[in-house]
């Protein structure tokens, strides 16, 4: 039996196996946090199908979009400073 999730749903969970395609068709989201997190769900064996270049690609795009927040003011810290926006 095998189950599909995103990499983004695994955040915080472990998985037994995981199989990850990384592909070039995939441009958008070939992002190293996002490659790191996939890779670290897993115990043994973690599988990644796909090319060589889409993994090259993701490992140096470190670029990824800054998130955007109100967390730093409901933990009462007032609005984020204009360097970590």
């Amino acid at each position: 039996m095998a189950y599909a999730a995103t990499i983004h749903k695994s955040q915080g969970s472990e998985y037994p196996t995981v199989v990850i395609p990384v592909l070039t068709q995939h441009y958008t989201i070939l992002q190293r946090n996002l490659l790191y997190t996939g890779v670290t769900r897993g115990k043994r064996p973690v599988v990644l199908v796909g090319q060589k270049k889409a993994v090259a690609i993701a490992a140096r795009n470190v670029s990824g979009r800054r998130r955007c927040s109100k967390l730093n003011e409901w933990l009462g810290g007032g609005p984020a400073p204009m360097a970590a926006r």
